[in-house]
């Protein structure tokens, strides 16, 4: 592969989009060479112009809470320039751009010493499904013809090119039942608890010393001067 250096220095920035379902990448950029495409194979089968490309992977805990939220936030982030040039002023709807999708379930990758796990991802037979419903949803709130995707679970070539280069993480509100947001639930319990079992700490104690120690001693002055002026 050849690399004009001007042209890349200029135009161009690798990107390798960050996230997960419950941390979805966002890759912004703007095309004076060409567009951004997907690839199976020697078949294009997807490209757009100017906009979002979302890379995706599903948990196997997400549900359709976690559907709405995205749709949303991919539709309404203001990660565009308005028509005076002023950044992080309009959303993809806003300026009409266009969005690609594609399914990314290593996004759910877990390091187990210098190896991947992927056992956090939705299986296969799951997720298509959710990620069809995702599409769905996107392409009623928007305009249908303006959301892409590449293929599910086939292996492709992504070419993005990114614009500042600019990448957003974005990530679901965890559930109730997140044994991750539980345990960190529990160990702020478990803080407060411990903080209210003590009694006041040595600064506290000292800085009410000094305080009653001031109020006293203005009170005896006060006194004083009162006393002073009954003296003859």
């Amino acid at each position: 592969m050849k690399i004009d250096p001007v042209k890349w220095n200029r135009n161009a920035s690798l990107v390798y989009a960050v996230g997960v379902w419950t941390m979805l990448g966002y890759a912004y950029y703007k095309y004076t060479l060409g567009d951004d495409k997907a690839k199976v194979g020697e078949e294009q089968i997807s490209s757009i112009g100017r906009g979002l490309c979302v890379l995706l992977g599903i948990s196997v805990e997400d549900t359709q809470k976690d559907v709405d939220y995205m749709v949303r936030k991919i539709l309404n982030l203001r990660l565009f320039e308005d028509e005076n040039g002023r950044a992080w002023s309009r959303s993809v709807m806003d300026r009409e751009l266009e969005v690609l999708c594609v399914s990314q379930f290593t996004l759910q990758c877990i390091l187990k010493g210098n190896k991947p796990d992927f056992h956090s991802a939705m299986p296969a037979e799951l997720a298509q499904p959710f990620y069809n419903n995702m599409l769905e949803q996107l392409r009623e709130a928007y305009k249908a013809e303006l959301i892409k995707d590449g293929q599910f679970g086939a292996k492709m070539q992504v070419l993005i090119q990114n614009d500042g280069p600019v990448t957003i993480q974005l990530e679901s509100p965890a559930g109730p039942t997140d044994p991750k947001l539980l345990s960190k639930q529990e160990k702020q319990q478990q803080r407060k608890e411990k903080t209210r079992s003590k009694g006041p700490s040595e600064s506290s104690r000292e800085k009410a010393a000094l305080r009653s120690k001031a109020g006293a001693s203005a009170s005896s002055g006060a006194e004083g001067d009162v006393s002073s002026e009954r003296e003859p």
